[in-house]
């Protein structure tokens, strides 16, 4: 199944904010824990908290980042 190209933007920022908000929390989760019984819930609940924050961020700061790596760049 392909998605219409005019969803790309869309699709970039899910799947974008899934991959980072996975590894992220993973990170602090295991920084915070480190790999104790229960450490699959703890992140999975830090996930679920940072993910639908990651997702719009995302949509809303990629432009902005395009702008700048548009100007930083030839």
């Amino acid at each position: 199944m392909k998605i219409p190209q005019k969803y790309s933007n869309l699709l970039f920022a899910f799947i974008m904010s899934v991959m980072m908000a996975l590894l992220m929390t993973a990170i602090v989760t295991l920084r915070l824990t480190g790999i104790a019984p229960g450490f699959l819930m703890r992140w999975l609940h830090a996930f679920t908290t940072a993910w639908p924050i990651a997702f719009p961020a995302i949509l809303l700061l990629a432009p902005i980042a395009r702008r700048w790596v548009a100007r930083l760049t030839r």
